[in-house]
């Protein structure tokens, strides 16, 4: 078959247009250009034959999945859509939200080339199915389709600004030297190498090719005994301690005994701000400040001028990541001193001594089988993230204050 370049020239536009491929640079320009541009192709799952209709609710929770990860620093044109679907879906935005997250933790997980892939499939669907203004789209309606897509956009003021803090800031990124980089990747693959299961053995047993989850319900969440590796675990960093809630269950008992526990409750206050649900930031915000950092609160935390200035400032307006210099302050003080007090204080030692060690497993074929046939369904996520709001609602009634005059009244009249 015998094609000219002007055809294969309009025939690739046309592929680009429609989202089966997709340039990684100037991804709003949806044209095949003739010059050494980088295209993609796209994953078959987002081609337009799939014929699924790229729904108000799933543009929604795209949009805020990429403010979560862009910190609210979104497009222009991205910004304006995602105010105008909170407006129009704000009877579901706490579910929106919540998928967001959900599916921006499942992202992390990820290793970062997948991870990159993706974003840049999925924001090359929606700039086919929801284009920017002045964008040349196949997928477009209306009397704006016509549009010359080799006419240069006009970069506003704002545009200019951002582009000027982006690359000030990668101008004053620290350089590390080659050498120190891979004497830190080896350092890290030496300290974890015998938690990964691909390179040591799971104890008891892996669950995925033995059928037992034996080693799933030793490591659940919240346990009263955890195993010896878990426990070895919590000292390769204070970021892992944090995430381990079992491990943060137990770092609570060495600052109860020190009278410090302000810092990590702080820590939590702000987690729970910047995941938490979009109806009740402004409440927890202003619980938060009455709690932390107003003059004279309960359990006020010490913490520089201007941090606290900038934190004050922020919560007059709040929104999710308000509390991040604060918190990454916090969590600087914590991890340069309280957490090394805490690695040589008896609660950790004694923790060490009755951490488990589970004894490996040694199933014939036959036992294999039988664990194949006994296999259970697994508990979905959210039923999990359900039930653990219920024993968080539970602790904190179980600890509220109780109201003596109440309790006198009631029993009266059961009298």
């Amino acid at each position: 078959m015998k094609i000219t370049p002007e055809e294969a020239h309009a025939f690739g536009t046309m592929l680009v247009a429609y989202g089966y491929i997709y340039p990684l640079q100037n991804h709003k320009k949806l044209v095949m250009y003739n010059d050494t541009s980088v295209y993609r192709f796209q994953t078959p799952y987002f081609w337009p034959t799939q014929t699924w209709v790229a729904d108000d609710s799933d543009y929604a929770i795209y949009l805020a999945k990429r403010n979560i990860r862009k910190k609210g620093m979104l497009e222009p044109y991205e910004q304006a859509h995602y105010h105008h679907l909170h407006e129009w879906l704000n009877h579901k935005w706490d579910f929106i939200v919540m998928q967001a997250t959900e599916q921006y933790k499942a992202g992390k997980e990820r290793k970062k080339p997948d991870r990159v892939v993706f974003d840049c499939q999925e924001r090359a669907y929606w700039v086919v199915n929801r284009p920017p203004l002045h964008t040349n789209s196949a997928m477009d309606c209306g009397p704006e389709r016509l549009i010359d897509p080799n006419t240069d956009e006009k970069i506003t003021f704002d545009q200019y600004r951002r582009m000027n803090m982006f690359y000030q800031q990668a101008i004053m990124r620290s350089k590390v030297k080659s050498s120190v980089s891979l004497g830190a990747l080896v350092k890290y693959m030496t300290t974890y190498k015998n938690h990964d299961p691909f390179l040591a053995l799971c104890l008891p047993s892996n669950p995925w090719q033995t059928d037992n989850d034996t080693y799933w319900t030793l490591n659940m969440r919240r346990v009263d005994i955890p195993t010896k590796m878990r426990v070895e675990r919590w000292s390769f960093s204070f970021f892992e301690l944090l995430t381990d809630l079992r491990g943060r269950d137990d770092f609570k008992i060495f600052l109860k005994k020190e009278f410090s526990g302000e810092n990590l409750a702080f820590w939590e206050a702000a987690e729970e701000l910047k995941w938490g649900t979009a109806s009740s930031m402004s409440t927890k915000a202003e619980t938060i400040f009455k709690t932390f950092l107003a003059p004279g609160a309960p359990r006020w935390i010490n913490i520089d001028g201007r941090t606290m200035g900038l934190t004050v400032k922020g919560l007059e307006h709040p929104h999710r990541y308000v509390l991040d210099a604060a918190q990454t302050h916090v969590f600087m003080l914590m991890k340069k001193d309280t957490f090394f007090r805490y690695l040589k204080s008896p609660v950790y030692k004694d923790i060490q001594k009755k951490a488990l060690n589970p004894e490996p497993h040694n199933f014939s074929p036959a036992q294999l089988n039988q664990n194949a046939q006994n296999r259970s369904p697994g508990i979905h996520p959210i039923i999990l993230w359900q039930h653990e709001e219920e024993e968080k609602a539970k602790a904190a009634a179980a600890s509220a204050p109780v109201d003596v005059k109440a309790v006198m009244s009631k029993i009266d009249r059961k009298k």
